[in-house]
């Protein structure tokens, strides 16, 4: 009997032994490599996207969290220095957020009529942070409407007085509401907007009783910082279980399966003997650096995020056209990294300076800088244009004497210019004097950089034709 019972003991014991030891049957640590470099790159936008999903849904204790699934939740304010979910935040156009579900039902989105000066948008994100489409100003217009978001394989009718149906390629999906911000006295005006956006499931919509069931997240708590390390694979799998790969990503499904990485999979790094766990490290540090060179590369190219931002179709389009690659898997997680949300081109580009006029890195530690657009030249748009700071290391907003962490076009009237129409902006951390303080955007004591957010972009700006001034450094 006592021998029965240690076989009995033993077999888990064998089975998982044995597991590890297929696992790696023929798998050599460069090929570990290449699969998790690979894997990582495709996995970073997904992952960055839980960690926004996991702070404002799945995490009742966060600060940060904002209601459950399907529950839209606006805020009349400003973003700080002390919003820290998300990278280069946009501090002009006050916002809501939701987390969709459409697993069981599609979701109805309805909103206002709106002055037609005002600028908004309803941006839509699937899983893989794709802009899959836009409701507002610059793409259904500011007249009222009721749009209805529907999951994968939806063949459900149209009901009556919806104007458009859009579809999403994941279960779960996300949205980011953009409103325009005249001046701080609009701000109950904004509110009023925000509150009469009305989201809700298809069966509510119809006054009917909700989709029975329930349906559950494998949700993993959030660690900052697991997202440069091995430690993004059981979050890249969380979100993998949720999703059916397009036909073109099943091969490499099947490769990522050889890492324990994929649906159903659990990546853990010590089922792998120390060779191919270290090369496993190094494919995710070859990933993370080949983003960053990505990044400083396309630093100059002021329409850069209208290339690496919007549908899967334009991303694989723009992929091969201008970065002669075989897919979109770089350009999708780099404009995660630097910008994640970012708008797609028509609706947004973002010039970004990283560097100043004479290629070197920006720093106001020691430096002083000036941004100059001639007379007649400022930002052609439909919409607004903005001139945000940012911390170099944080990627954050940045406290200031002033509370000022942006310049845009809604303060035309307030800054100062050139006798020659020509309008200065002072990029400083100490005030530029008090004549000229209406034009300062104030910078950290150390490493930073700006966003030029162009809203409604015009074709000058899409085709090349306007191109933003350089950050000068004052001598």
């Amino acid at each position: 009997m006592k021998n029965t019972i240690r076989i009995l003991i033993l077999i888990p014991i064998l089975v998982v032994a044995l597991s590890a030891c297929n696992q790696q049957k023929g798998l050599s640590p460069e090929e570990a490599k290449t699969i998790a470099k690979e894997a990582y790159i495709y996995g970073f936008p997904m992952v960055v996207n839980y960690k926004t999903m996991y702070a404002f849904t799945l995490d009742k204790s966060n600060p940060r969290y904002k209601g459950p699934f399907n529950f839209l939740a606006c805020e009349a304010r400003l973003l700080t220095p002390e919003d820290k979910t998300i990278v280069s935040p946009s501090s002009d156009t006050p916002e809501c957020y939701m987390w969709g579900d459409l697993r069981k039902e599609p979701v109805v989105i309805t909103v206002p009529g709106l002055e037609p000066e005002r600028y908004y948008s309803f941006q839509l994100i699937d899983m893989y942070t794709h802009n899959f489409a836009y409701i507002g100003t610059l793409s259904t217009g500011n007249g009222a409407g009721k749009y209805m978001i529907t999951g994968p394989g939806w063949k459900g009718e149209t009901p009556d007085g919806i104007d458009k149906v859009i579809p999403c390629e994941t279960p779960l999906f996300f949205i980011v509401v953009r409103i325009q911000l005249f001046s701080p006295d609009d701000l109950a005006r904004v509110k009023e907007i925000q509150d009469s956006y009305k989201v809700q499931p298809l069966s509510e919509y119809l006054g009917g009783e909700p989709v029975p069931g329930t349906e559950t997240i494998d949700s993993h708590k959030w660690h900052e910082g697991d997202q440069f390390t091995v430690a993004i694979f059981p979050y890249m799998n969380a979100m993998l279980n949720l999703v059916e790969p397009v036909p073109e990503e099943k091969e490499l499904m099947g490769r990522f399966a050889k890492l324990n990485i994929g649906k159903g999979k659990t990546f853990n790094l010590n089922d792998f003997d120390p060779d191919v766990q270290k090369a496993i490290e190094e494919g995710v540090k070859e990933g993370f650096s080949d983003m960053e060179n990505f990044i400083e590369q396309m630093n100059n190219d002021p329409i850069v995020s209208a290339k690496i931002v919007g549908t899967r179709a334009l991303l694989m389009k723009s992929a091969r056209e201008n970065y002669r690659m075989d897919n979109l898997f770089l350009i999708r997680a780099s404009a995660a990294h630097i910008g994640l949300y970012a708008n797609s081109g028509e609706e947004a580009v973002y010039p970004i300076y990283l560097m100043d006029a004479e290629g070197n890195p920006l720093n106001a530690s020691s430096n002083k800088y000036t941004v100059t657009f001639p007379g007649g030249q400022l930002p052609p748009v439909k919409a607004f244009w903005s001139l945000t700071m940012y911390d170099g290391n944080t990627k954050l907003l940045i406290t200031n004497p002033l509370n000022r962490y942006l310049l845009n076009s809604s303060m035309l009237k307030d800054f100062v210019y050139g006798k020659d129409g020509s309008l200065t902006f002072y990029i400083q951390k100490d005030s530029p004097g008090k004549a000229s303080e209406s034009n300062w955007l104030p910078a950290p004591n150390g490493p930073f950089y700006c966003v030029l957010r162009i809203y409604g972009p015009e074709e000058s700006v899409l085709k090349g034709e306007w191109v933003n001034p350089p950050m000068v450094k004052a001598k």
